[in-house]
């Protein structure tokens, strides 16, 4: 038997609406930057609910003890108020004075999570306890990733953003927050970094082969590129060949080093070309080709990629398999 679902409340949907607006015009309000020091002016503290449990029972031990004329109550009740007030200056102190700074974020593929490294520099001898971080306003079940800081020295931490889909993305705003000592006083900052993280399309687990080459306008008998990925046209090994007209692959079967005939292998280019990819979505097409290149790339060839609008001519090297990841990422 299914039990209805409790319908929410029409209350609650303005506060929430409220809420939110309050919430993007704070930090419209905040600059953008990938190091933040903090000061009195960017940091917060309210007590806790451990800290309203706190005032009413020293309220009640108060009035008790004016009402019986308890002198122990009256120095129970002030040494533990006194406590309270002096860590309201420690918990504020263990956030003030704090640098914090965003590492640059790596790019990676769609099916990674981002992950931020933070650094947390202190200038002050004196170490600081139990600081946390998390991304601001995600799910609020996530754990906070704590740390301590040691005395004139830095500590590294590590945020995980998951699921990003393909394209550049802001890094969302993030917060840190302490309650040390004594848990009664919540003091935090909220930081929006300047930098972004580019999202490359997921590689298809199993891609088709690579396609065959197209032959080069200058070229006569084109040497065909099969779709295995390795040349028709090689040849022994000759003292001074480049490293990577090695066919390692070749190598590794037979004991034999042999290279890449340069003579034949410039009568053709291969190209991973969009159009090649028909009968499935955007993302499905872009995740082969993201593929390809990865494939192309392993085995040192040199390729070039075609979208519509854009076109990379054939070539090899990690900058230019980042160029190709990137126009795949921003397509």
């Amino acid at each position: 038997m299914e039990h209805a679902q409790p319908l929410p409340n029409p209350v609650l949907r303005p506060l929430a609406h409220v809420r939110a607006r309050w919430q993007r015009w704070w930090q419209a309000r905040l600059p953008r930057s990938d190091t933040l020091t903090l000061t009195q002016r960017n940091v917060y503290i309210l007590p806790t609910r451990a800290g309203f449990m706190l005032a009413g029972t020293l309220l009640v031990l108060l009035v008790a003890s004016i009402n019986y004329q308890l002198n122990l109550g009256y120095l129970l009740t002030f040494l533990l108020g006194g406590s309270a007030v002096v860590s309201t200056y420690i918990s504020h102190g263990t956030l003030r004075g704090l640098t914090l700074v965003l590492h640059p974020v790596e790019a990676h593929h769609a099916d990674a999570p981002s992950k931020l490294r933070i650094s947390l520099n202190n200038a002050r001898s004196a170490p600081r306890y139990g600081i946390g971080l998390r991304v601001y306003g995600e799910d609020p079940q996530a754990p906070w990733v704590w740390c301590d800081v040691p005395g004139l020295g830095s500590t590294d931490t590590e945020l995980v953003w998951p699921g990003l889909s393909r394209g550049r993305h802001e890094i969302p705003m993030l917060t840190a927050e302490t309650r040390f000592p004594l848990g009664i006083f919540r003091v935090w900052t909220l930081w929006r970094p300047a930098a972004s993280v580019l999202v490359y399309p997921q590689a298809e687990a199993s891609p088709p082969v690579l396609p065959e080459g197209q032959a080069h306008s200058h070229g006569g008998s084109a040497a065909r590129h099969v779709a295995s990925g390795e040349f028709d046209g090689v040849r022994p090994y000759r003292r001074g060949d480049p490293l990577k007209s090695i066919v390692w692959k070749k190598a590794a079967k037979t004991d034999e080093l042999v290279s890449r005939d340069s003579l034949q292998a410039q009568h053709f280019q291969l190209w991973l070309d969009l159009a090649e990819t028909q009968g499935a979505s955007l993302e499905q097409r872009l995740s082969r080709l993201c593929a390809w290149v990865l494939l192309a790339e392993a085995q040192e060839l040199d390729y070039g990629l075609r979208l519509p609008g854009l076109e990379l001519p054939p070539e090899q090297g990690e900058m230019h398999k980042r160029r190709c990841l990137e126009a795949l990422a921003l397509y």
